[in-house]
């Protein structure tokens, strides 16, 4: 059996671009162990050559819960541990409810739904083996309320955040912190391919970078917190959601209103 000489290895998916890209980069040069991770084979292998020191690329499909069971098996097979379990992968389409196809609505579902619920249902017994271990899962500042122009993705991240709140308590008796990140828009792929413009997208742009992401994951695996805030709009607007509700609507109305 294959054994890698490094101390702390994370599993990330969605590693071929974007956010999962940078974290990947930002983890090996501090001297991690990274298995990489996407449906995008050649997008993997090229960050897996850029990285070097032969870190691990394996297509997956997160939807494929025995596609998952077996890179997990594969990642125990190269590193015997997995200290973090990065969920990265997700889709997103902008656009009203009714003119995204039913097909792209369910697709959201599997992936940013189904995908986290096969990484850690798959990842959880090697997780509990390596002892102190995190969950990081992407979710959204849609999870705080419900965005316009983005209804199934900002519910299936309402699901990261409540999975990650009951998680972070009930994981807590093995030693496993879960958390998740929620930023506003990031500067990605997956925003740059939308041909619609979300309204609240139009106000509020894309003001992070991916590589602003990773640094955040990389504080989230050394923290104790639950949920990961950037920034203080996005902060200052999570604590109004909490202390005033009442504005939450009125406030999203505006964010998201038609920009002429």
């Amino acid at each position: 059996m294959l054994r890698s000489a490094l101390d702390r290895a994370i599993f990330i998916t969605g590693a071929a671009s974007g956010i999962g890209r940078e974290t990947a980069r930002l983890f090996a040069r501090r001297g991690w162990g990274v298995g990489l991770h996407d449906v995008d084979e050649a997008g993997l292998h090229e960050v897996a050559r850029e990285i070097g020191g032969g870190a691990p690329a394996r297509r997956l499909n997160v939807c494929d819960i025995d596609e998952y069971r077996a890179a997990v098996r594969a990642f125990d097979e190269r590193f015997g541990r997995m200290d973090v379990l990065f969920n990265c992968a997700g889709v997103m389409q902008m656009g009203t409810f009714e003119s995204i196809p039913w097909s792209d609505h369910r697709r959201t579902i599997d992936v940013n739904v189904g995908g986290v619920l096969n990484g850690i249902h798959a990842s959880l017994p090697l997780l509990k083996r390596t002892g102190g271990a995190r969950i990081v899962t992407m979710s959204s500042a849609s999870a705080i309320y419900g965005v316009p122009e983005l209804a199934t993705y900002s519910a299936s991240k309402f699901f990261v955040r409540g999975l990650t709140e009951a998680l972070n308590i009930e994981l807590e008796r093995d030693g496993i912190v879960v958390t998740d990140l929620m930023p506003l828009f990031v500067n990605t792929p997956l925003i740059a391919a939308q041909t619609r413009r979300a309204g609240v997208f139009e106000t509020l742009g894309a003001g992070l970078e991916p590589h602003d992401v990773a640094e955040l994951v990389f504080r989230a695996v050394q923290g104790r917190r639950t949920h990961w805030v950037p920034g203080a709009f996005l902060k200052t607007l999570n604590v109004l959601s909490r202390a005033l509700p009442g504005l939450s609507r009125p406030l999203m109305r505006y964010l998201s209103r038609p920009r002429r």
